[in-house]
């Protein structure tokens, strides 16, 4: 019998059936041969000589059950089952899954197979055809459609968990926005996280090359022990203390399973927690790591999952992202309150009288507000005092203060015999023509010694609370004279002054509306108890009074700006005169 190669003969012009089985035997994407009665390959198609690593035309008249397939010792796997002429032979067909073929190189390709008689009349004679498929590359394809499936799993478990998490994800994220408070955030994310995510949270924060335990929670509170009086807090639990470094260093998330300590060792804060796993999580945004979020549980509780870590490392972005909120607001608001305080005077020296000036500005805003002081010596000797509030907390309000401040400088200087109601009236004016500020409030003081240790006061308000004085035998006194409209709103009306004499050793206090009023607060309320401080403090340094007053008093979310003006003693002016 003549062994050949699928395609017959080349100078037998080849019919059009036989160019169709030739195509339908080249694209079957499996391997075939045909075999004869002596097991010898007598065809085979091109797949089999690749996937068999022949040559093309080189695997023809091989012993198929010789050298394809491996007697036991010759190749690690088992060998094939008995030559499949046998049941051809009879007229059945034949298939397995677990035969070996040795390749032309010595290598074993695991297969599965079948086998049929060839049919009467053919072209071969008798004998059997053989088909076999690569089971190692359909199991690696095998494996590539399980990771696409895990993988599209894990894509479609956490999209459930967007939506069954996101009513407590939103809590989370409103207690982190409720306060710009760094250290109280944390602290209400860690009881939140108990017992919800774990049984213990922990949260590190990074300052600078050092990093500190900003917040800890625990299903049962006492566990965690509370340092009293400086005792130190029990040493980390070796894995975590080096899971935190790699966390610090840029490492992802890491998962860890807590051994106990050796026998005789101090207990760690895992062991007093019964940690039984961990996971140290990133507080990061980009490149910055500002911190690490560690989630442990108990060896009763379930051990930490997927959807756990795909839950805990959102928590994690979230709080991150917080993290910057909060330390960007920080920045802004420095740069702001630095704006401010370049935007305000300083004070001059004037004999026999002390002066401080104090300005806090607002917590919970990043932005500059329209308060200012001032106080500038007049030709003649007398000194100036102005308090004032530009409507508006932004850079347009400091800006208008700015103008306004100047101008009113600019008007007291320029006439100074004028009463202080003539030169707000003038300002008014000015405001009107040069659109300085919308509307704005005031006060203007004008001082001058009376050489016997009293000073003699003329002043003038624009819709300002008043000034209080507070004498040195402690009677404190709103001045309500010479007040009058905003600045800003009837440019052509008069404006009125009083008059009043500041005893020796009074305290005369000009200060704006932060310090008394507030959204829970009403100016009435503010002012009763702006009085009852003042004199409860009127021996502190009158620098030291003024901060004291706009830490107790004053409204965190308002500006909050004071000037002070005090005469010395009559003992004390007795001994300068002498």
């Amino acid at each position: 019998m003549d062994r050949r190669h699928l395609e017959k003969d080349a100078a037998s012009p080849p019919d059009a059936g036989q160019e169709l089985r030739a195509a339908l035997f080249e694209a079957a994407g499996a391997g075939m041969y045909a075999v004869d009665t002596e097991g010898l390959v007598t065809a085979c198609n091109p797949w089999a000589e690749r996937l068999l690593g022949y040559a093309p035309g080189t695997l023809i008249g091989v012993d198929a059950h010789r050298i394809l397939h491996p007697a036991p010792g010759e190749s690690g796997e088992a060998p094939a089952p008995h030559p499949i002429l046998t049941d051809i032979a009879q007229g059945r067909r034949a298939s397995g899954d677990g035969a070996v073929l040795l390749r032309a190189d010595g290598s074993a390709l695991q297969v599965a197979w079948s086998a049929a008689p060839l049919p009467p009349g053919n072209e071969y004679g008798e004998g059997a055809v053989v088909v076999f498929h690569d089971v190692s590359a359909e199991r690696e394809r095998a494996g590539r459609r399980a990771e696409r499936y895990a993988h599209s799993e894990t894509l479609r478990a956490k999209a459930e968990f967007d939506l069954a998490e996101i009513a407590w994800l939103s809590e989370l994220t409103l207690a982190m926005a409720s306060t710009l408070d760094a250290d109280q955030t944390l602290e209400r994310l860690a009881r939140l996280l108990v017992p919800r995510l774990a049984d213990t949270a922990l949260i590190d924060l990074a300052e600078g090359r050092t990093r500190r335990r900003t917040a800890a929670a625990h299903h049962a509170p006492d566990i965690l022990p509370q340092p009293v009086g400086g005792a130190p807090a029990p040493p980390e639990h070796p894995a975590h203390a080096r899971a935190l470094s790699r966390v610090f260093q840029g490492a992802g998330t890491q998962h860890l399973t807590i051994d106990p300590p050796p026998a005789g060792t101090p207990a760690d804060l895992f062991t007093l927690v019964e940690a039984k796993e961990a996971l140290v999580v990133p507080l990061r945004l980009r490149a910055t790591t500002f911190g690490a979020l560690t989630l442990t549980r108990a060896p009763a509780s379930p051990p930490f999952n997927e959807a756990d870590r795909i839950l805990a490392e959102e928590v994690a972005r979230r709080t991150a992202l917080g993290l910057e909120n909060t330390r960007l607001h920080a920045a802004q608001a420095d740069i702001a309150a630095a704006l401010q305080r370049a935007l305000l005077t300083g004070l001059p020296d004037v004999p026999d009288l002390e002066l401080a000036a104090h300005y806090q500005p607002a917590q919970h805003t990043a932005e500059v507000g329209g308060d200012w002081y001032d106080a500038f010596l007049l030709d003649d000797g007398d000194l100036a005092l102005v308090i004032g509030d530009v409507t508006g907390h932004d850079i347009q309000a400091a800006s208008r203060m700015s103008e306004l401040r100047n101008m009113l400088r600019a008007l007291a200087v320029d006439r100074p015999d004028e009463d202080p109601g003539q030169i707000l009236r003038r300002l008014d004016t000015a405001q009107a023509r040069l659109t300085l500020a919308d509307s704005a409030t005031a006060v203007l003081a004008r001082l001058r010694p009376d050489g016997v240790g009293a000073w003699e006061m003329a002043w003038s308000v624009a819709g300002h609370p008043p000034p209080l004085q507070i004498t040195a035998d402690g009677v404190a006194t709103f001045l309500t004279g010479g007040h009058n409209i905003l600045l800003g709103v009837q440019p052509a009306r008069a404006r009125s002054s009083a008059r009043t004499v500041v005893p020796a050793g009074a305290t005369l206090l000009l200060y704006t509306d932060g310090l008394v009023e507030s959204r829970n607060q009403g100016i009435d309320n503010g002012m009763t108890r702006l009085r009852r401080h003042a004199i409860s403090h009127q021996h502190l340094p009158l620098t030291e009074l003024c901060a004291r007053l706009a830490r107790d008093l004053g409204d965190e979310r308002d500006d909050i700006t004071l000037i002070a003006a005090r005469t010395p003693t009559p003992r004390a002016h007795e001994h300068d005169t002498r």
